[in-house]
């Protein structure tokens, strides 16, 4: 059997591995939510505890579900997994929840009536899964988002030790450069960073983008036409890191505003994409403003824009790993832009409740100009900010790497 690796998401998840409640695994195709399911599972075997794996991509455990919860329990103590004595709880863990017709009811009654199954479930699209998921679900459920690797997961696929806040030396430092060059130019996609070979990576990342990105997207916008579609992937893909211009695209696209909408609502709750919105204390003002348009994988965007995986790193991917980066340490919802009227532009403001952090991405220290910074942080009375970046000389502790920021 392949090696499961140990997600980051996992120490989460186990706090509430004993709860009543429900552990829902939201994200995008093969990012590996089956792999921590089986992780778990592996966990609470060694435990000792009865566990029981569903996989609804086989259609015959979805009329099973779908026959209902007493279906469902027959089957599970035909199985050997369960008896009528309900002494010890029994984990359960289904993989692909959004296929069930009604998953919504299915779980709450199990929730609600069964106490000794604890469900631990996945599905592949957080719009497929919202869609089918009503309020009745409200305080059963807790939510886990399950992105491609972060940089230090995709350090321990490549079984490369990293310390966090460690000082390293030169030549260390230069080998976590060349690290993360790889992992912007390949993205973190499981298994294209268990690839060793590019030919192969480029592959696997046009298996993923025809097999889940576009299929999906297709079957849940009924698209009429594909070619249009596939268009406004490659558009969209190309202004990763870009203020988004409806009227533009719609140009380019040939495709209605109004349905340009809908694609972007639907990309970006399948983990595609994200609208960033820019930063403003005054929310009717954040409300007029365009967002910009990141793509959460550096390899997929790539591979949709230039049609191919490339040798050197350029800003716009630079840029697009740094966001993935900061998404996945500190939240989807803390990310934001900042932009003025005459063009004063800040890549970045991270906010952590009552903190705002300015952040400019340059692939190298050079090429910053602290103007825009200087404006903000007087405007808004702060003295912090970080200049992200990969290559030349850190200036001060306001310069830091990928890995620290």
């Amino acid at each position: 059997m392949e090696k499961i690796f140990k997600r980051t998401a996992m120490d989460e998840i186990n706090k509430f591995i004993d709860s009543d409640d429900v552990i829902v695994l939201h994200g995008a195709r093969q990012v590996g939510k089956t792999c921590i399911l089986r992780y778990l599972q592996d966990q609470l075997k060694e435990r000792g505890e009865t566990t029981y794996f569903i996989d609804l991509e086989d259609s015959r455990y979805v009329r099973i579900l779908d026959a209902g919860v007493d279906a469902f329990l027959k089957h599970l103590e035909e199985e050997g997994v369960t008896s009528h004595s309900k002494k010890r709880k029994c984990f359960v863990l289904v993989d692909e929840i959004q296929y069930l017709a009604d998953p919504s009811s299915f779980l709450k009654l199990v929730a609600d009536h069964h106490k000794h199954i604890k469900l631990i479930v996945s599905g592949s699209s957080s719009f497929a899964i919202k869609t089918k998921f009503k309020d009745a679900l409200v305080g059963r459920t807790i939510n886990f988002e399950i992105f491609t690797l972060s940089f230090r997961e995709f350090l321990l696929f490549n079984q490369f030790h990293f310390e966090d806040g460690k000082v390293y030396t030169g030549k260390k430092t230069d080998e976590l450069r060349a690290k993360f060059k790889g992992y912007v130019l390949y993205g973190g996609y499981p298994k294209i960073v268990l690839t060793p070979e590019v030919d192969k990576k480029e592959k696997y990342l046009q298996q993923i983008i025809d097999t889940y990105v576009k299929k999906d997207i297709r079957d849940l916008a009924n698209v009429k036409d594909i070619d249009k579609f596939n268009k406004l992937l490659e558009a969209l893909a190309s202004q990763s890191g870009q203020l988004l211009n409806m009227r533009e695209l719609s140009n380019t696209t040939r495709i209605a505003i109004q349905t340009i909408e809908r694609y972007l609502f639907i990309l970006e709750n399948t983990y595609i994409l994200k609208l960033v919105r820019p930063f403003s204390r005054n929310i009717r003002s954040e409300l007029f403003k365009n967002p910009k348009i990141y793509f959460y994988d550096s390899g997929l965007m790539q591979m949709l824009w230039l049609k191919g995986l490339q040798r050197e790193i350029i800003g716009q991917a630079f840029e697009t790993g740094v966001f993935a980066e900061l998404v996945k340490k500190y939240g989807r919802e803390s990310v934001f832009f900042w932009r003025t009227k005459d063009r004063k532009e800040i890549d970045f403001i991270l906010k952590m409740k009552d903190v705002f952090i300015p952040i400019e991405v340059k692939l190298n220290y050079e090429q910053f100009n602290p103007t825009a910074i200087r404006y903000f942080n007087e405007h808004y009375g702060i003295d912090n900010y970080r200049v992200v970046g990969l290559n030349g000389k850190l200036k001060d502790q306001c310069c830091v790497y990928p890995w620290d920021a």
